[in-house]
């Protein structure tokens, strides 16, 4: 038998029970490789699986979570041995397949990353896909020209979320001056700890601008947020400067002009962590291993059980949950 934690049908309340492991095995006929979890986290696309929101989930019983952290415990995959420590995000595990919220995983080996040296599976779950989307960004903006002498200042939204968290942190320890959007005054303290140099007020940033064009204030961009500011940051971009689009908390509306673009040469950046090509999959790692700092990181998780992530996944989806959340299976 297996404990994972399982929705029976669209709608329903998620429950922690145990299970036949061979039911997991047989939920993805494809995998070829089966992993021990020993943990996973919580991200914003997990708070919809979890809740229903968005279809992600398309047929039930469903085992959510979209990463996980463990030891392969069998492999048909030339790749991969038993006891070997690997990390997954992404592939639409947790949503297509069964994913991470489970004693066991069965999966694909080639969607599979070798754990980082020095890297722990615990460390691992509070990166997680929020910390893999923010590398991946960091490393988008300067394959676009973004660097530590840029002018200006990089605009993190969102900020004291789990893409925005690792985002200041690893951007700080490169060298950039980081500007971090928040709309809880609570979370001042906690993200001039990880590095930012400046916090902006929601509310500076949440309403559409009157003017398509803006006074040009920053070097770069990460947005977690979407909608409108994504909107109203698009025509403070400095020339040639770039966002980073990676989630969609503030609506997946976009309303704005093709000014940014023809004028200053503003580059909008999308930013799939899903179906990330593996060698930028083992880039960013081997970068998150490398640059983020690990106190930093320790600072920002917290920890909760299997039993608590129905309450989390609410949570999450109203912007509660600051920082990251590791499960110890």
């Amino acid at each position: 038998m297996a404990k994972a934690l399982i929705i029976d049908e669209e709608g329903a309340e998620p429950q922690v029970r145990d299970i036949d492991a061979q039911q997991i095995k047989d939920a993805n006929t494809e995998g070829d490789v089966t992993v021990r979890v020993t943990h996973t986290t919580l991200n914003y696309k997990d708070g919809m699986v979890l809740n229903s929101i968005g279809k992600l989930a398309r047929s039930f019983p469903h085992v959510p979570g979209i990463d996980f952290a463990g030891t392969v415990e069998e492999s048909d995959h030339p790749a991969w041995t038993q006891g070997d420590a690997v990390i997954l995000t992404g592939w639409r595990v947790g949503e297509a397949t069964w994913g991470g919220y489970a004693e066991l995983a069965r999966v694909k080996g080639d969607w599979l990353v070798a754990m980082p040296r020095g890297l722990t599976a615990e460390r691992a779950m509070a990166i997680g896909t929020a910390g893999f989307t923010a590398m991946l960004a960091i490393l988008e903006l300067e394959d676009h020209g973004l660097s530590p002498t840029s002018e200006g200042e990089v605009l993190v939204t969102g900020a004291a979320g789990g893409v925005g968290s690792i985002a200041t942190a690893c951007l700080a320890r490169r060298g950039y001056s980081v500007a971090a959007v928040t709309g809880r005054p609570e979370s001042h303290a906690y993200l001039t700890d990880l590095g930012a140099s400046r916090i902006v007020d929601r509310s500076e940033l949440n309403e559409p601008s009157k003017r398509p064009l803006e006074k040009e204030t920053w070097a770069a961009c990460i947005d977690a947020v979407g909608g409108p500011m994504l909107g109203r940051v698009l025509g403070q971009m400095r020339y040639r400067g770039s966002v980073a689009a990676v989630g969609l908390a503030g609506g997946n509306e976009l309303n704005t002009t093709v000014l940014p673009f023809l004028l200053r040469g503003v580059n909008l950046l999308g930013i799939d962590s899903v179906m990330c090509a593996y060698k930028r999959r083992e880039a960013a790692w081997r970068e998150l291993a490398r640059d983020l700092p690990m106190d930093k990181l320790d600072a920002m998780t917290s920890t909760a059980s299997l039993d608590e992530l129905p309450k989390l996944g609410k949570d999450i989806l109203k912007g509660q949950v600051q920082g990251r959340v590791v499960v110890a299976i």
